[in-house]
């Protein structure tokens, strides 16, 4: 195990009725809010009128930037920077999923920084403040919630890219798993890939040894692939709901990763594919997560091995670990498929014209992951596996 450090500043309220902590928790901030949400289901199930109305006992001044997008862009970023500015404003209430919370904490340090935001999505600039943020949650998926980390798509130049700063840590983030009963089934789907996909990239590090993390690690993955079955057969259970969303948050918090180096190359990857088809996040991971497995699996085994053995319960007697990584690996896919995800780029229409595109996408470092390090070629290899 690495040396290391871990500190999460933001606080977490969770529970039913806990909406009404909103004006207790930004009087602390200022009372001159950016309101920003997503494309309109906050106003179809009721949670923004009462934001509104909790706003109002603050006698909050409102600004509202709705139609943040499901892979947010560098254009919306910098219109809610130009309001920000305009305005005057405090602090910015991010009331949505994990994409209105990365383009709330992309505007946070955007509206801070006095050159382009885009610098410090691609690293060339490291924040050193930014906007206080707050959050509510509508969809167990990302962990935005509660961790520094941002993904923003330049579509103009087909490129998908994340920054971290502890600066754009939410102030506090307010989850009410009953705020998430109207998430359909297909976006609850792709959100319970997300989290078990966030498990995967700090399963598969680099470190010498990290049991305790390990353990954690699996200790949700079993938890979600227990509850997820029976949540996306009845979505407005409470408790299916409630420790779908609790997984989320700590799947992505900074718990997994101490003592770690860890991997995130699905992700580079699965950022290139949706940079250029603008797919959903966690579809696109259900789909190239198997073949990066077993693309590293000729390789490195033994992880994928134990994974299947502690999570999947796969018998280890008699067995190489060439033959539990591919039992663990058909378990997953098998999973995935049993709850409605996608199982090919081709689900998506997408086929081979951009595969070089793609993979100059996702290589923004000569060999990108930590667990075996990828290069262009194994990229292009993955992408291939996938169609």
């Amino acid at each position: 195990m690495n040396s290391f450090q871990i500190h999460n500043p933001t606080k977490l309220i969770f529970g039913k009725g806990c909406l009404s902590s909103i004006p207790s928790e930004l009087s602390a901030y200022g009372t001159r809010v950016l309101l920003l949400y997503g494309g309109g289901s906050i106003i179809r199930n009721g949670l923004y009128y009462q934001v509104i109305d909790q706003l109002k006992e603050l006698n909050a001044s409102i600004v509202e930037f709705g139609g943040v997008e499901p892979n947010p862009r560098l254009t919306t970023v910098y219109r809610g920077i130009q309001l920000i500015k305009e305005y005057k404003l405090d602090i910015i209430l991010a009331v949505g999923g994990g994409s209105v919370i990365d383009c709330a904490k992309a505007i946070a340090a955007g509206s801070l920084y006095e050159g382009d935001v885009w610098d410090i999505v691609i690293g060339k600039v490291t924040p050193v403040t930014a906007l206080p943020i707050g959050t509510v949650l509508t969809l167990a998926a990302t962990g935005s919630e509660m961790n520094g980390n941002s993904v923003i798509t330049n579509w103009e130049k087909n490129c998908k890219r994340y920054f971290s700063s502890i600066h754009v840590y939410p102030k506090f983030s307010i989850l009410d798993p009953e705020w998430t009963f109207s998430v359909p089934r297909d976006q609850t789907v792709y959100g319970i890939v997300d989290i078990m996909s966030h498990v995967f990239e700090q399963y598969f590090h680099a470190a010498e040894s990290a049991p305790l993390q390990e353990r954690i690690g699996e200790a949700i993955l079993r938890t979600v692939m227990e509850t997820a079955p029976m949540l996306v057969n009845d979505l407005n259970n409470y408790d299916y709901r409630a420790t779908m969303l609790l997984n989320g948050t700590h799947a992505l918090n900074g718990l997994l990763a101490m003592g770690e180096r860890t991997d995130w190359a699905t992700h580079e990857i699965e950022q290139a594919v949706s940079a250029i088809y603008d797919i959903p996040h966690g579809g696109g991971l259900a789909i190239l997560f198997p073949n990066w497995m077993e693309h590293v699996a000729t390789t490195k085994p033994e992880k994928i091995a134990q994974l299947g053995v502690r999570v999947f319960n796969l018998a280890k007697e008699g067995k190489s670990d060439t033959q539990l990584a591919g039992e663990t690996i058909a378990r997953l896919r098998t999973f995935w498929t049993s709850i409605g995800a996608p199982a090919s780029l081709s689900d998506y229409d997408i086929d081979d014209k951009e595969i070089d595109l793609m993979v100059e996408s996702a290589m923004a470092a000569p060999t990108i992951g930590s667990y075996v390090p990828l290069m262009a070629d194994d990229v292009r290899a993955i992408l291939r596996k996938s169609l």
